[in-house]
């Protein structure tokens, strides 16, 4: 098919007004995907369907292309199949109903399940300080909840026999989350043996102590987790909201209700769990291209 692309470049330059540094940009694009055309034996154009223009964006995104320069592509494929329905090449324009693909922009970087069960591991849980960031680790997994929250967290926000934390996030809204029997292990363990040593008889209500006997700040759980991520040998980017983001996908992928996690995340619309479901829809997209033998 690339026997069209200087038809299109002459198109570009005579009624578009391009400049040469535009065409050869849009040039370049385009034989990327018509090379990834080519490799599926796909050589009419009225044989291009919207699946092999999205398999194409995939097939960028797992290139580590950038979300803005998928974007770029997207304009460059979008064009040329405009002009081949113009010119009467093919009957029809696949890409018109393919949206850019700002999701990838928002999408927030998720861990595997294997990934946080590295993580969780890494804390040395012989030492008081490493059984404290044990408890935290599994208790924000467990929850979801926000680094700052965690920090707020008192001992009677905790009920342990029942399994459930009372949790205040923003604007001061009270929310309860349950919480899961190891965290609800670790964090015992952490109350007879840790934490005593960590108040060094300071009477304080804050269930997480930093080694003076004050309350943790936001700053210093974020530090930790750093640490423990590069302990497990995690190469991936995490920020203090990526067990958070990790705990709401492995919720909806195993089937959870949006509604339900939206109360668990303490989210006041329900469309800003929804990015979640978009989360979850990439990841299969890519789990399928990765591992189905006739995927590409």
């Amino acid at each position: 098919m690339k026997i069209y692309l200087d038809a299109f470049s002459d198109y570009l330059k005579a009624e578009k007004g391009l400049s040469s540094n535009s065409v050869s940009s849009y040039l370049r694009d385009l034989k990327k995907y018509l090379d990834f055309l080519d490799k599926r034996k796909i050589n009419n154009p009225s044989s291009i369907t919207k699946k092999d223009i999205t398999d194409f964006l995939f097939f960028l995104k797992e290139n580590s292309i950038s979300p803005r320069s998928i974007a770029r592509y997207l304009s460059s494929v979008k064009n040329f199949h405009r002009f081949l329905l113009r010119e009467k090449i093919s009957p029809s324009d696949p890409s018109n109903l393919i949206d850019s693909p700002k999701i990838w922009e928002t999408v927030p970087q998720v861990l595997s399940s294997a990934e946080v069960s590295k993580i969780l591991k890494s804390p040395n849980i012989k030492t008081i300080q490493g059984m404290r960031d044990k408890a935290i680790l599994e208790l924000m997994y467990a929850t979801g909840l926000r680094v700052s929250e965690i920090a707020n967290l008192k001992i009677n926000d905790l009920n342990r026999d029942v399994g459930f934390l009372k949790c205040k996030g923003k604007g001061a809204k009270e929310r309860l989350v349950p919480v899961s029997k190891p965290a609800v292990h670790f964090i015992d363990k952490y109350l007879n043996s840790s934490r005593p040593k960590l108040a060094k008889g300071k009477l304080t209500d804050n269930l997480f102590l930093s080694q003076g006997g004050r309350s943790l700040t936001r700053q210093s759980i974020w530090k930790m987790i750093k640490a423990m991520v590069k302990k497990a040998g995690i190469k991936k980017h995490v920020s203090p909201h990526t067990l958070r983001h990790s705990f709401a996908t492995h919720l909806i992928e195993g089937g959870a209700n949006l509604r339900s996690v939206q109360e668990m995340l303490g989210h006041s619309n329900i469309s800003t769990t929804q990015i979640y479901t978009h989360i979850n829809k990439v990841r299969l997209r890519e789990i399928h291209r990765k591992y189905h033998p006739r995927a590409v």
